[in-house]
């Protein structure tokens, strides 16, 4: 016997509750988290990496906070309005995941500043095409994520030069789970398998973490060395 699906007709009750589940715990972690930055900056560092610490969590904070409550809500118009800012969260993510590997690690560099203007400025063209149209542009909107989010390449050179290997590793890794969970993102779309975005959940989880930890434990001192 089929699950009864949710109003929006794209996932199973019981899909909706792991989805929720997964990015409410997102949530938690990433408030938890962007306090125990902020405190770190704002305790070591100067009011510029206080900032540059608190628009990269407070990224964090709205993309598990949206994508919590559109899994969430069970009524279609609400349920739908937070699909828009679900998506949206999304650039928004990856531009505040950029702030402090182009303004605090390439300080000193152009590199730096105009891969984060450019990441930005495709970060609010996303947000304005998703308003306008989240089903029209999903596909334009899913190759402006992996291009935003590969953008680093090219400072491929000077990154590699201001990590130690762990934290190069950290970045990496964090970047490849991210990508490689859109393939169960794409598995649920196409074949409507169960649970595959939950997985993809898992693999934006493990991604973020990845990228907390390379940006506490060696972008952040690169501020206050």
């Amino acid at each position: 016997m089929h699950q009864k699906q949710n109003p929006a007709g794209f996932y199973t009750k019981g899909e909706e509750i792991f989805n929720a589940v997964s990015h409410g715990a997102g949530s938690v972690l990433a408030i938890g988290g962007t306090g125990a930055l902020v405190a770190l900056a704002a305790a070591l560092a100067n009011w510029r990496t206080v900032l540059i610490c608190l628009v990269y969590g407070l990224s964090l904070v709205v993309l598990y906070t949206m994508s919590t409550l559109y899994h969430a809500f069970p009524f279609e118009g609400v349920k739908r309005l937070f699909r828009v800012f679900d998506h949206s969260s999304i650039y928004l993510l990856i531009a505040g995941s950029y702030t402090p590997f182009t303004l605090i690690l390439l300080d000193g560099t152009w590199k730096g500043p105009v891969i984060c203007g450019v990441v930005w400025a495709a970060a609010l063209l996303g947000v304005t095409l998703n308003a306008v149209s989240v089903e029209r542009f999903e596909k334009f909107s899913m190759l402006l994520y992996i291009a935003m989010g590969w953008a680093v390449v090219f400072a491929v050179g000077d990154v590699v030069r201001a990590l130690p290997s762990a934290g190069f590793w950290l970045l990496l890794l964090g970047g490849v789970s991210y990508t490689g969970g859109i393939v169960f993102y794409a598995w649920h779309k196409k074949g409507r398998v169960h649970y595959m975005h939950g997985v993809w959940h898992l693999f934006v989880l493990l991604g973020s973490v990845l990228h907390y930890l390379c940006i506490l434990l060696y972008v952040l001192p690169r501020a206050y060395a």
